[in-house]
């Protein structure tokens, strides 16, 4: 049975290399912020226009049942880049901005084993991983930070808009520092003397719905405190010319290896502040503004890529890090500019929910004469990205690497239907989808909002529902389904006991 067994095997690599290339792909890796799966045009929205992504979708392969690894942004990230699930490993929930880095130095990443396939590997806009080992000094070189898990290049957002520092870290260094002016952050006390939103709400030039009222730069109340850095301060308006200035140029640079860009937008997670060549574009206020404004940046990347010539030999991945959310702070207009937009589409809930609208997202992957336009229904997660990426290299996946990211390039490339058999969904409790179904334990809050479960929510009684006769999850048939239900928490219990997932596909 071994024999044979081992023979299977080699059919099926022999198979898997024998579809594409020879040569590896450049590879970029689009991660947007807090976009719903009904917010582009190519998923159905229409009151928002998307062009560049559209055609995007329309010369790849757009994915029905694609999902972050949780509904939340921090966990997200750390599944993307480790290929395991962030419910493993204490500490992934929402960072603040002085965090020290969540993966440890040394472990298999996403950019290290592309690294050591020969890449080179950069990581440019929005972190959120933590930095340093828990004391940072922002006006000395930081470490460990992306350097230390595989990125030859990064230029970040520390952690988000929303938070102190307000500057930008490259290559562990901050831009634009005055070394006559060191910046001194606190998520504890009050530092400095900057007039915050929660004093000087006068000052503020976008209002608050909650929280946000610390220190206030460039007219915005953020969370944190912070003092110093005036030179090294980012302009909101400004952050997505800024960073995707830095990913067109890192795709310009000659070179003779392929490379790997983690190009990771600020849009549209709050404070929406877009550009003013973008302010009024949309039917739905602010928020459709900056949704036009992270096309514009997808745009951008695809214009360098077809000037040097290089759609041909390059797999980009577009994805977000969450479900959609509208007032998240801010009092930008998002609820009552939606103008009859649905920015989760048909889906029930958002970003914070483990229904469905909490993490399936859009998921593109292109990679024009290699892959065939379509439409794909294979379950998908961007925690797969790291072994099916990997497995297009033409390398074998070390032992531990990515405990829970299955190779799913075929399925990726279109090459194959079969996507992951299940799936464990996440917030701050976990949920399981297997096949058509989806099982959320009585105990969860499902469509928890900041902690609280939503409206209607009994958060007493397991849920189950068939994502096919169901897909907004609307009816709650576990009751009538008692075999059903007790079959997939026996499964997710078990999945949580293991340290990977691997035997469960």
């Amino acid at each position: 049975m071994g024999i044979f067994f081992g023979f299977g095997l080699f059919l099926t690599q022999l198979a898997t290399q024998q579809a594409f290339p020879k040569s590896p792909p450049n590879i970029i890796v689009i991660l947007a912020d807090d976009i719903g799966y009904g917010d582009l045009g190519c998923y159905g929205a229409t009151r928002v226009k998307t062009p560049n992504l559209d055609r995007l979708a329309n010369t790849g392969l757009r994915f029905t049942d694609g999902h972050s690894a949780s509904s939340t942004c921090t966990p997200t990230r750390y599944a993307l880049l480790t290929g395991q699930y962030p419910w493993r490993k204490q500490g992934t929930g929402i960072l603040p901005g002085d965090a020290p880095l969540i993966i440890e130095p040394g472990r298999h990443t996403m950019p290290s084993l592309l690294q050591k396939a020969g890449y080179e590997t950069a990581c440019v806009g929005k972190w959120h991983l933590g930095l340093g080992n828990g004391s940072i000094d922002w006006n000395k070189p930081i470490t460990p930070g992306p350097k230390e898990i595989g990125f030859d290049y990064s230029f970040i957002i520390p952690a988000t808009g929303d938070r102190t520092p307000c500057v930008y870290v490259e290559n562990g260094k901050v831009a634009g520092l005055d070394p006559n002016d060191p910046i001194e952050v606190s998520y504890k006390q009050k530092v400095g003397n900057d007039p915050t939103g929660r004093e000087n709400p006068d000052l503020l030039k976008m209002k608050l719905t909650q929280g946000h009222d610390m220190t206030i730069v460039n007219g915005i109340s953020r969370i944190g405190y912070m003092s110093g850095g005036k030179s090294a301060r980012w302009i909101d308006e400004d952050m997505a010319d800024t960073i995707t200035q830095k990913a067109v140029q890192f795709i310009e640079k000659k070179r003779e290896k392929p490379f790997f860009l983690y190009f990771a937008t600020h849009d549209i997670h709050v404070p929406r502040v877009p550009h003013k060549r973008f302010v009024g574009t949309s039917e739905c206020g602010t928020r459709g503004d900056a949704i036009h404004q992270l096309d514009w940046s997808v745009g951008e990347v695809m214009k360098i890529l077809e000037a040097k010539g290089l759609t041909k030999n390059t797999l980009v991945i577009f994805s977000s890090d969450n479900g959609p959310v509208l007032d998240d702070g801010y009092a930008d207009g998002a609820v009552k500019d939606l103008n009859g937009h649905k920015p989760a589409g048909a889906l029930r809930g958002g970003k914070y929910s483990l229904y469905e609208g909490g993490h399936r997202v859009p998921f593109i992957a292109n990679w024009q004469g290699t892959i065939q336009p379509g439409v794909s229904s294979a379950l998908i997660c961007q925690m797969d990205l790291l072994a099916s990426l990997n497995s297009l290299t033409g390398h074998k996946l070390p032992e531990g690497a990515g405990p829970d990211s299955f190779d799913l390039s075929t399925a990726l490339t279109g090459k194959s239907a079969k996507g992951r058999t299940h799936l464990v969904s996440h917030t701050r409790e976990t949920g399981i989808r297997m096949g058509d179904w989806k099982f959320i334990p009585g105990t969860s809050l499902g469509g928890f909002k900041k902690g609280k479960a939503s409206k209607g929510k009994d958060s007493t009684k397991d849920e189950l529902y068939n994502l096919v006769d169901d897909l907004g999850e609307a009816k709650n048939i576990a009751e009538e389904n008692p075999g059903k239900t007790r079959e997939l928490k026996n499964i997710m219990e078990k999945i949580l006991s293991k340290p990977s997932s691997k035997e469960f596909n």
